[in-house]
């Protein structure tokens, strides 16, 4: 199962997110469709970040996608961040919806 993880501060901004795991929906010779939709998403969201608010840094590694915003960031980019952040969870909690067997999405107070 994936664990998607988005860390939100107490005024709600979301902080950074991880997406761990992996979704196990295949058959045997199947393609994981499953986890290619929340790779896809993440990787978008990655992308969207580093040329839209020159957020270049993230965590990678098998199964495993974490990204903390730095906290120097201009206003304009950190606004840009939040929307990009949100389009995210958005696209997580739509998988979620349809496969909750292989991903769950959480928030964490940080």
């Amino acid at each position: 199962m994936t664990k998607a993880v988005i860390n939100r501060t107490k005024s709600g901004e979301i902080k950074g997110f991880s997406i761990k795991g992996h979704a196990n929906a295949k058959r045997t010779g199947e393609y994981d469709l499953v986890c290619a939709a929340i790779s896809a998403i993440g990787y978008t969201a990655l992308g969207a970040l580093g040329e839209l608010c020159g957020v270049h840094s993230y965590k990678e590694s098998d199964g495993c996608l974490e990204l903390t915003l730095p906290d120097d960031m201009t206003a304009e980019a950190r606004a840009k961040a939040q929307i990009i952040l949100e389009t995210m969870e958005i696209g997580l909690k739509q998988v979620e919806n349809q496969y909750a067997r292989h991903i769950q999405v959480r928030y964490k107070e940080v």
